[in-house]
């Protein structure tokens, strides 16, 4: 791992206290960024900040609730009061209760579009215009999902927000470049997180590892890794791309809870 890939560069991280997002956060902080790594108002950012110190890389903790636009506002504005600028958004933070499509509210419906949908929108429209402002270009890589391609039972809307996102980044792609910064999308398959673990519980995860053409799911650090890719220079060329981290499992579709895992 090159600890001076990022020099001198700084990445604000949503959703930065488990999962992809707390991988992506130690990943980039250990390849030398200073790592802005998001958290609810009511959750504890310790983990990760060990994590971080564990690698010998630099961070500090941002709160801010995805949902509230003023928030995720002041969040871009204390990344940079503290990091002195800003090179690289990932925007990873989402929900996703398991809700059944006549089940579901129009609170339940407003909080994931707001929370997963014009997060979004926010943190990487307001992080591109301070990157703007700073003249030096960036990049942006958002967190989709396979569901963005393929509808889960329990997840109506989830899937929506999350072909959303997917949209969302391309149209991003389009207008940014022009000033130097690249908008990607990565789409997880199958990955054991937080999240997933109980969604909708080991049945789903036994079904993967069966269907899978690599028999497991996967881990929150290979996602990391293509993260840390598409941020890179190496990545200087790639723009409006979309990454499927699956495992090939797209040619399987998605879990449904009718079929039993063994079939």
């Amino acid at each position: 791992m090159d600890k001076t890939k990022f020099a001198g560069k700084v990445a604000l991280i949503t959703g930065a206290t488990h999962g992809i997002g707390q991988a992506t956060a130690v990943r980039l902080a250990a390849e030398g960024a200073l790592v802005a790594f998001n958290h609810r108002p009511t959750s504890n950012p310790d983990e990760t900040m060990r994590m971080i110190n564990e690698v010998g890389g630099r961070g500090f903790p941002v709160a801010a609730d995805m949902a509230i636009p003023e928030q995720v506002m002041g969040m871009i504005q204390e990344t940079v009061r503290q990091g002195g600028r800003l090179d690289y958004i990932v925007s990873n933070a989402a929900i996703n209760p398991p809700l059944k499509w006549d089940e579901t509210t129009l609170e339940d419906y407003d909080l994931l579009m707001d929370t997963n949908l014009k997060g979004t929108w926010v943190v990487c429209s307001e992080g591109a215009k301070q990157m703007i402002k700073e003249g030096h270009g960036g990049a942006i890589v958002t967190i989709s999902s396979i569901s963005a391609y393929v509808g889960a039972v329990d997840q109506t809307v989830y899937c929506a927000t999350k072909a959303g996102i997917l949209m969302l980044t391309k149209a991003l792609a389009l207008v940014l470049g022009e000033n130097g910064i690249r908008a990607n999308c990565i789409l997880p398959g199958s990955i054991y997180t937080n999240m997933s673990r109980n969604h909708p519980g080991s049945a789903a995860r036994a079904f993967t590892e069966a269907k899978n053409p690599m028999k497991r799911v996967g881990s929150s650090d290979e996602v990391a890794g293509a993260v840390s890719f598409l941020l890179s220079d190496d990545a200087s060329f790639t723009n409006s791309a979309e990454l499927l981290i699956d495992g090939g499992m797209i040619i399987n579709a998605e879990f449904n809870p009718t079929e039993s895992a063994a079939d």
